[in-house]
């Protein structure tokens, strides 16, 4: 199994790249018609059922009240099994890389959600729709369903103390990222371009997470009383990683 140190960088660039094309896409107008033929369609078609279905399922993309909490709970029980001060970085880590990412994009972007009514509806730069009315790109949904999960694999294997099984990984890193993405867009909370770009933005800070040596980050000196092994990462030669990579 490839290492954190090892990933290969093709997949960040081809993400970063096509997170830039569409960007650039949105911002000269192409696209735009596809966005609102879309949340038309999806507005014109929520039967109570599959509305309330999808925004149940919808909360598996929610940061601060769902999955940093699920995540915050592995990381109290991988604590208090390893007593490491490592098994905490995952989770600071993961919260200051999105806070510091996800949120500043949306407010460069000031793009409103599909419900907006007021003028220029779907555009990029929108000066009507600044503040909380412009955080729609890129989806932070999108951008925590693909970091956080990424997290709680990472945690979920160290507590397991083993490699993820195939079911297991589909189970966290891949059902999560198929039904926000739908449900999102579904719900009109965000344009399909903007699910498209928090799915790409989301995949390269996941990538990101994955290639720190968790295990061998330096610590500040007051910490090292608490600098045990936590099993997030195998990084010696011949050990495999607890994760599979993306």
């Amino acid at each position: 199994m490839t290492s954190p140190r090892t990933l290969s960088w093709w997949p960040d660039a081809l993400a970063a790249g096509a997170l830039v094309w569409l960007t650039a896409a949105l911002a000269t107008g192409l696209l735009l018609d596809l966005d609102v033929a879309v949340a038309d369609w999806v507005f014109a078609h929520q039967p109570p059922v599959v509305y309330w279905t999808a925004r149940t399922f919808n909360y598996l993309g929610q940061g601060l009240t769902v999955v940093t909490p699920i995540a915050a709970i592995l990381t109290f029980f991988l604590v208090r099994r390893t007593r490491s001060v490592r098994a905490m970085l995952p989770l600071i880590v993961t919260f200051v890389l999105t806070y510091v990412t996800i949120g500043p994009i949306k407010l460069v972007f000031d793009r409103a959600a599909p419900r907006f009514t007021g003028p220029d509806r779907a555009e990029l730069f929108n000066p009507a729709a600044i503040g909380d009315l412009g955080m729609s790109y890129p989806s932070g949904h999108m951008g925590n369903v693909m970091t956080w999960y990424a997290i709680i694999a990472l945690l979920t294997a160290a507590l397991l103390g083993r490699r993820l099984h195939p079911w297991e990984w589909v189970t966290i890193r891949v059902a999560p990222v198929v039904i926000v993405f739908w449900t999102t867009v579904y719900l009109g909370f965000h344009w399909v371009t903007d699910s498209v770009a928090g799915l790409l933005l989301g995949l390269v800070l996941a990538r990101v997470l994955q290639r720190i040596p968790w295990e061998r980050l330096p610590l500040p000196a007051f910490l090292h009383r608490w600098d045990r092994p936590a099993g997030l990462n195998a990084d010696r030669p011949g050990h495999e990683s607890a994760e599979p990579v993306i």
